[in-house]
């Protein structure tokens, strides 16, 4: 597909410095959209430009666009407001089918040939329905090349190249935000396995990745906004009030304390739980040295990824170091600069970063 992972393509026809497009992410998520722009200085690239603009409830559900018209408008607010009229754009996480398979051919073109072949074995669609692009990942123990594959129903990519269009906004590429993600978080050259954790308002990312690739990703249908309602029922407040005490009191046993995060771990239990049977499912099967690695640690993004005590609950259970992610760990040395965005809020834009990221960054290949 020549919008997933063209970043050979554009390396060839790439423009001079002085007429390249911006450095530009847009995410589209159930609450909204998330638009950066990365400037490129003495030091390095900086955050130039940001902004999330909200949606209306049920314009963006389960990665469906259900109102054009809130989107479209959206995106126009966003882009204008980031100055920006093209950028990379993510494909929804829960709409995607990412799986691993050893290729024969020795070319990227036969080895694309040899997957559609066999495409319905890997992803639930029909081929002729199904866009899909892949990276290697190494070989097999017989030598073999191996690749990490992602897919998407065509009427998805054509569903999201559309409503942009419909904003006067050009697409370079398009991408899914587990890839996205994990291109912010992690360094280039990292060889860790890691376990990235996204924390939405109304759902909970996992990935695991190796080598800043994706190998496992799914989504937990509880988010943050789970526990604001239980803040809200417990409290008798507004929602707005509700995130207050959320943020503050979070999930930290306190004296006096303990009817209060009795109601909040009922809720992060249930993440808690979703996330340590998919990691003890990896690990089962991981060995070290292997075509599946065990995972080392886990990094906390997503809008709700800043609940205080979050990170010391979760590593407590799945027993292995779990810390807030730096969605700015691959722009410019802090030292140069100061982010005008704040930390709390800059955990929600790591796939906006990510995209914007992919004009800069050797990837995969």
């Amino acid at each position: 597909m020549s919008h997933l992972f063209d970043e050979r393509l554009r390396t060839l026809l790439a423009p001079p410095r002085y007429l390249a497009l911006p450095f530009a992410g847009i995410d589209l998520s159930t609450s909204g959209v998330k638009a950066v722009r990365l400037a490129e200085g003495m030091h390095g690239l900086t955050l130039a430009e940001y902004i999330e603009v909200r949606l209306p409830p049920g314009a963006f559900t389960d990665g469906e666009i259900m109102d054009r018209a809130a989107v479209v408008e959206a995106l126009v607010r966003a882009s204008e407001a980031v100055g920006v009229s093209a950028a990379n754009v993510a494909l929804p996480e829960s709409k995607s089918y990412l799986f691993e398979t050893a290729v024969v051919g020795k070319t990227k073109t036969e080895q694309r040939v040899e997957l559609e072949q066999h495409l319905d074995e890997f992803i639930p669609l029909p081929p002729a329905e199904t866009v899909f692009d892949f990276v290697p990942t190494g070989t097999t123990k017989d030598g073999a090349p191996r690749v990490a594959g992602i897919g998407f129903a065509r009427r998805i990519t054509e569903d999201t190249l559309s409503v942009f269009d419909e904003a006067n906004i050009s697409v370079r590429a398009l991408e899914s935000e587990t890839f996205a993600a994990s291109r912010a978080l992690l360094p280039p050259g990292d060889e860790s396995t890691a376990l990235l954790i996204d924390v939405g308002k109304t759902t909970t990312k996992l990935s695991i990745v190796t080598r800043r690739i994706p190998r496992f990703a799914t989504t937990i249908d509880i988010g943050g906004h789970a526990l604001t309602l239980a803040v809200q029922k417990y409290f008798g407040v507004t929602e707005n009030e509700a995130r207050k005490v959320k943020a503050e009191r979070g999930i930290v046993p306190m004296p006096g304390n303990e009817e209060y995060l009795a109601a909040m771990l009922s809720t992060v239990s249930a993440i808690r739980d979703e996330i340590l049977r998919h990691l003890n499912y990896w690990q089962e099967r991981a060995t070290p040295g292997g075509e599946h690695e065990p995972v080392t640690h886990a990094l906390l993004a997503g809008g709700n990824a800043s609940i205080r005590g979050l990170p010391e609950y979760l590593e407590g259970a799945l027993q292995i170091p779990v810390v807030s992610a730096d969605v700015f760990a691959n722009l410019a040395s802090k030292d140069t600069w100061v982010p005008a965005l704040d930390y709390t809020e800059s955990l929600a834009y790591a796939t906006a970063i990510g995209l914007a990221l992919r004009d800069s960054m050797a990837t995969y290949e």
